[in-house]
């Protein structure tokens, strides 16, 4: 199975009035093909400066990037992004943006008319491909986000807080569809977000950054069945209990928790 990330060593550096400054501390991870992974962290530890290394927008200072064995270098159409703000065309439909995402790929008309729509009805809006993002909503412009990038069925996707601007009914009914979505295609998921119960909701692993500059200092695996968690999520979500409904869950979130404390308080 493809979509194996090696991230070895690497530093983020960003320089302004020649001075250098330290962006990401030396880091490692792997991620295995298929797996869905969590990052967590104190705001301004580097969550987002990290994954876009990984996504080849940022070079890193030391160390390297590979994917099922191949050095990255920079974007890869291997590599899928998807962004907190949407990034959709407005002049475009939502049909068209998903289309444009597949134009580099030198398909048949006929073909990239067929998987753009698939792909929106994948995500429910087969029935909007026709609406501009201005006639969308928060959740439904996220959905042609998604929709586009699944389209060019990368081994590898990475989300920056995409569910972050969204109000908690719109969030929850998203993280299900992504949970759908990942299950069919099982992508190799990096998701970055503030959120702890979120990220034992949706993670096989929860990898935790300490604050700026930031690097993973702690890793935690989740056991507990998504199926399960995610109907006991649905029926506990407004009572006020964990999403993973279990002491092995509550245990690591616990420790998530007790983790990113500590690293707020070193900063």
């Amino acid at each position: 199975m493809s979509g194996h990330v090696a991230i070895d060593d690497i530093s983020i550096r960003y320089s302004a009035r020649r001075q250098s400054q330290l962006a990401l501390d030396v880091t490692r991870l792997a991620l295995a093909p298929g797996t869905f992974s969590a990052i967590i962290g104190p705001s301004g530890c580097g969550k987002s400066t990290f994954l876009n290394a990984i996504a080849g927008f940022i070079p890193p200072a030391s160390g390297e990037i590979r994917l099922d064995g191949r050095v990255l270098n920079g974007p890869c159409a291997d590599v899928g992004v998807i962004f907190q703000q949407y990034a959709l065309f407005p002049w475009l439909t939502a049909l068209g943006n998903v289309k444009f995402a597949l134009k580099r790929f030198k398909l048949p008309r006929a073909e990239l008319h067929r998987r753009a729509l698939a792909a929106l009805e994948e995500v429910g809006l087969a029935s909007l491909g026709h609406h501009y993002p201005g006639q969308l909503s928060g959740g439904q412009k996220q959905r042609v986000g998604i929709a586009r990038t699944l389209a060019f069925e990368p081994r590898v996707l990475l989300m920056d807080e995409p569910f972050g601007a969204l109000d908690a009914q719109t969030r929850g009914v998203m993280q299900d569809l992504l949970l759908r979505v990942w299950q069919k295609h099982r992508a190799t998921v990096l998701f970055i977000t503030h959120d702890v119960d979120e990220a034992l909701l949706l993670a096989d692993r929860i990898e935790v950054m300490s604050a700026a500059s930031g690097k993973i200092i702690r890793s935690y695996g989740l056991s507990q069945l998504r199926s399960a968690a995610g109907a006991q999520s649905r029926q506990c979500r407004f009572a006020g209990y964990p999403r993973r409904n279990s002491d092995t869950a509550a245990a690591a979130g616990f420790a998530v928790l007790t983790q990113c404390t500590a690293g707020c308080l070193a900063s």
